[in-house]
């Protein structure tokens, strides 16, 4: 490693000062082969071109580094000391998506062995060639990429479940006849009956796999149409601004991905959203009826000295969920809480148990519009899927915040990206739609090769989804849309009958005019569905077109 080459050149240093005879230059020239030959004349310039390509003050101070920043330092720290085996502990952790891909380029060519927990799922499908499982306390190694483990795994589990099933039933029938031979005859098989003991003694030690979260969103009454009506605004700091001229109309029913590099506005734009500041310029109005969930990445409102029930219930013993109290450790066992862990501190709890925790307080609260903020940080992933299923299922507004690639892929149906010049765009379709039309985020050219992390996204996006058909959400909304449409033309030639009717212009004007206005909202409504509907019929005429 680095560490290494730095000794030796320190030694050599020393050694060439004291040479006094040929034995001693012999050496001297042994120690100088070895270090021209691991490279290692220029340790520093190493450093600073790490440093350059991380985006990295050399001369800052560590004390004064945010955590994402220490991050970046801690990798090029590991990376540039070249050791055989790399250890990383959930490296995309509050990394932007050029970081992760300039991270995965680097490892991607890394000659030594790499060993990483990460619950980064595209980053585990791009790099690993072997799955190391624990379960029930157990190490199980699976060779193969991610999705070959999937299958194995539930291949092996099937497999389990199945055998057990037949374990079952044969001791099942040994239990009825040790009943019925105490009753029929007064001798039994002695050598069935140690077999029936032992069969008891391995149901006994049986384990089952470990439970599966079970997540319950708490949803309210529909929200208005419009949701947030967000015009022409703008926000910064001094003369650096973060958003610029930035227009949105956030409908009923929108999944929203917000996407860039750390630092360009994401976070800022959801306390706009959120009220918690004003904009400089431009207006932010909340729609009708609009109840809002928020997941804070910072944790900023978890009381460190309080449980977990106290947190959850609001110190309550009961939560509310579809109109019926539940005791609040009960429904805590969902987030993978045992009675015991949900009477224990917060502070005692690691990053993942945490964020458990203000999901687990946030779904309890009935909301029609749910803003996340980098939800996935520190989950594991059997929650992460859980998670993932009840958002594709909850018919609420969904705006979130994420670099977990994967999870943008099965939550959101249209993204925003955040450029470094205060720009937003939209874009229709989810993160990897977005990287299949080439697009990828802007980064200077000394963080990274601007042509590598383009084409590392698309590779990556291919590996994470499928390329060449539309995501699940995508492909559902393009569904239900001609029903949707359908039900809008129906109300439409309902209200248009009326206004034709010979004395509806000879009512009041309070009469006449509610129903001129929703006919013409119905009408606005009909071509942005019929708009909509167009968008994803192109797209997936595309992806037919790239199969054929």
């Amino acid at each position: 490693g680095l560490s290494d080459i730095i000794t030796l050149t320190d030694q050599y240093r020393i050694q060439s000062e004291s040479v006094a005879d040929a034995n001693g230059l012999k050496a001297l020239q042994e120690l100088q082969t070895h270090i021209e030959a691991h490279g290692g004349w220029h340790p520093q310039q190493q450093v600073q071109a790490i440093c350059s390509e991380m985006e990295l003050d050399a001369e800052q101070p560590m004390a004064a580094l945010s955590g994402g920043w220490r991050r970046r330092a801690a990798l090029a720290r590991a990376l540039v000391a070249k050791p055989d085996l790399l250890l990383l502990d959930e490296p995309t952790n509050h990394l932007d998506f050029a970081t992760i891909a300039w991270l995965e380029n680097r490892i991607s060519v890394f000659s030594g062995a790499v060993l990483f927990i990460t619950h980064d799922r595209a980053f585990l499908q791009r790099l690993a060639t072997r799955i190391v499982e624990i379960d029930r306390g157990k190490l199980k190694s699976w060779p193969g990429d991610y999705k070959d483990f999937l299958r194995r795994r539930d291949d092996a589990l099937k497999a389990e479940r199945e055998a057990n099933s037949e374990f079952d039933r044969k001791l099942g029938e040994e239990e009825a006849w040790i009943r019925q031979g105490i009753k029929a005859r007064r001798t039994r098989n002695e050598g069935r009956v140690r077999a029936l003991e032992s069969m008891r003694e391995e149901r006994a030690q049986r384990v089952n796999p470990d439970a599966r979260a079970r997540v319950h969103i708490e949803e309210a009454e529909n929200s208005g149409r419009k949701v947030l009506d967000i015009k022409n605004i703008a926000f910064g700091y001094d003369q650096h601004m973060l958003i610029q001229n930035f227009s949105l109309r956030v409908q009923r029913g929108d999944r929203i991905g917000l996407v860039g590099n750390n630092g360009v506005g994401k976070s800022t734009l959801l306390k706009l959203m959120l009220g918690e500041i004003e904009p400089n310029a431009g207006t932010i109005k909340r729609g009708t009826n609009v109840h809002l969930g928020y997941f804070d990445q910072h944790r900023r409102k978890l009381d460190l000295d309080q449980t977990v029930a106290q947190i959850v219930g609001d110190g309550s013993e009961y939560v509310t969920l579809n109109g019926k109290p539940r005791h609040v450790v009960g429904y805590l066992r969902g987030f993978l809480f045992t009675a015991k862990r949900a009477l224990t501190p917060v502070k005692s709890l690691s990053g993942g148990e945490r964020n458990r925790v203000i999901l687990a307080r946030l779904f309890t609260q009935a909301a029609n519009l749910l803003i996340l903020d980098e939800p996935t940080n520190d989950l594991d992933v059997e929650t992460l899927e859980v998670l993932e299923e009840r958002l594709q299922d909850y018919s609420g507004t969904l705006i979130v915040v994420s670099h977990d690639r994967a999870f943008l892929d099965n939550t959101v149906s249209s993204i925003l990206t955040f450029e470094s010049d205060g720009e937003i765009h939209p874009y229709v379709g989810n993160y990897t739609d977005w990287t299949r039309r080439g697009r990828s985020l802007a980064t200077g050219e000394s963080a990274t090769n601007k042509g590598c992390v383009g084409q590392s996204e698309i590779e990556k996006s291919r590996e994470v989804g499928s390329v060449r058909k539309l995501s699940y959400i995508l492909q559902r909304e393009l569904d239900s849309l001609p029903q949707v449409i359908d039900s809008v033309e129906k109300k439409i030639e309902t209200l248009r009958a009326r206004t034709l009717e010979s004395n509806f212009y000879e009512q009041a004007y309070g009469d006449t005019q509610p129903i001129l206005d929703q006919l013409t909202a119905l009408e606005a409504e009909l071509e942005r569905h019929i708009l909509r509907w167009t968008e994803l019929e192109d797209m997936a005429e595309q992806m037919r077109d790239l199969r054929s």
